[in-house]
């Protein structure tokens, strides 16, 4: 084997009086290095090293898909059996519709590296004081709005590029009122050339690296509880493929969540990573977002608004893409035509009859593939298309009617249980809806 069928770890490198990190990684005669920086933290605190390394090992993935070879040395990174697999599953589902779209075979991929066996490492964060991830959707505005008001200690964590901020986030962050922790990340100039230098491009579970980086952000500020707004449907795979099932949202999914957990818990004494919104239906959480009216002039979940190049960035929803159209069903049956006509700025997907397909492809009563979006489960668009269907302002959309009266009712879906992961003082929370 060469060294070119081998992505290596070289190491992370940690900046205390700057607040900042370098990982390094090689492939071939190829090295990369991304920096992390942390502003307004404190990179003394206890901890710190073993965050980095955490970072280091889940960020690699968007290097190692470059030319996406068949083994991982981790260098100088020492993990456990248990932790190896789990890296190996995040590489190998978390890099499924990578995997698909480049017609690759990651199933005999394999990590390895030296042992570990070293006792957690103590911080001095406190599980009362609460860091939420936060991106001006729908999902961690609601979280928000409920977890905040139940923390000795609240902050936004919002990860960004250094001078990138985005619109659609820093609107609807003033509204919480609460202070904003940023991950300023900077990958390598390479990658971001990807195609110059003939590498592999795609998909990569973003939420698992974004995870990584909001748990180094609290051991960096004392902030012990890691809030994500990942719902249940994100657990639901995306598509079947011959190669198995592929989850778009596979980092968002509890099989992640739980695998990270125990991950951290190996590491790191004082931290607890959790979604908040983990038990709950997409219905559910915007039928509490419909009843915060102060954020529907600001959210944005379209993924226009977010384009790393600002010329090309949209400073309303695009009202075309599959997510648009996801968002606008899930508050159709919350609220009314006009409101979210303005939330549209008139470009109301619900409206547009060229949608009829991606329609038609949401609800599951189209053969074509589910699209790899951020969008809710069948049963969820097919009841809120019905939900909406019986509005009285919605009997003239004959694109609602006439898809609605193809569908079989079903019986609401209900929210489940309060998952164990949330912590005991979080657990007695009062729900907005």
């Amino acid at each position: 084997m060469s060294e070119s069928d081998v992505f290596t770890y070289l190491g992370v490198d940690i900046d205390v009086e700057h607040q900042r990190l370098e990982a390094h990684y090689q492939i071939g005669d190829e090295r990369f290095s991304e920096t992390v920086v942390l502003p307004g933290t404190d990179f003394t605190r206890p901890g710190i090293r073993e965050a980095a390394e955490i970072y280091a090992l889940f960020a690699g993935i968007s290097y190692f898909k470059t030319r996406a070879p068949h083994r991982i040395d981790l260098g100088p990174f020492t993990t456990t059996a248990h932790e190896r697999a789990f890296l190996l599953r995040f590489f190998q589902a978390g890099l499924g519709e990578f995997a698909f779209e480049n017609s690759l075979d990651l199933s005999t991929l394999e990590i390895t590296g030296p042992e570990r066996a070293v006792a957690p490492v103590e911080t001095s964060c406190a599980v009362e004081h609460v860091l939420i991830a936060f991106g001006g959707g729908i999902d961690s505005i609601v979280t928000v709005s409920e977890l905040s008001p139940l923390a000795q200690r609240a902050a936004l964590f919002v990860a960004e590029r250094p001078g990138a901020r985005f619109e659609a986030i820093e609107k609807s962050a003033a509204l919480t009122h609460l202070p904003v922790m940023r991950g300023e990340r900077v990958l390598d100039e390479k990658v971001l050339a990807s195609t110059t230098h003939g590498y592999l491009n795609g998909h990569v579970p973003v939420t698992g690296i974004l995870s990584a980086l909001a748990v180094l952000t609290g051991v960096a500020s004392g902030y012990g509880a890691i809030a994500f707004s990942n719902e249940r449907s994100a657990s639901i795979a995306t598509r079947s493929t011959p190669q198995g099932e592929v989850n778009h949202q596979w980092s968002k999914g509890s099989e992640f969540e739980e695998g990270f957990r125990t991950f951290l818990e190996g590491r790191l004494s004082g931290i607890t990573y959790f979604s908040w919104l983990r038990n709950r239906s997409e219905l559910s959480i915007a039928k509490i977002f419909a009843g915060l009216p102060q954020f529907h002039d600001t959210f944005r979940s379209c993924n226009r608004a977010f384009h790393q190049d600002p010329s090309k960035r949209l400073d309303t929803w695009c009202g075309v893409c599959d997510k648009c159209l996801f968002v606008d069903l899930a508050l159709a049956p919350f609220l009314d035509a006009d409101a979210l006509r303005a939330i549209f700025a008139g470009s109301e997907p619900l409206e547009n009859p060229a949608l009829e397909q991606q329609l038609k492809v949401l609800i599951g009563t189209s053969s074509e593939g589910r699209p790899f979006e951020c969008v809710g489960d069948e049963a969820e668009c097919q009841e809120a298309l019905l939900a909406t269907a019986h509005r009285p302002d919605r009997q003239a959309n004959q694109m609602i009617q006439s898809n609605a009266s193809n569908l079989v009712p079903t019986q609401s879906q209900t929210d489940d249980p309060l998952p164990p992961s949330i912590p005991e003082n979080y657990a007695t929370r009062h729900r907005l809806g």
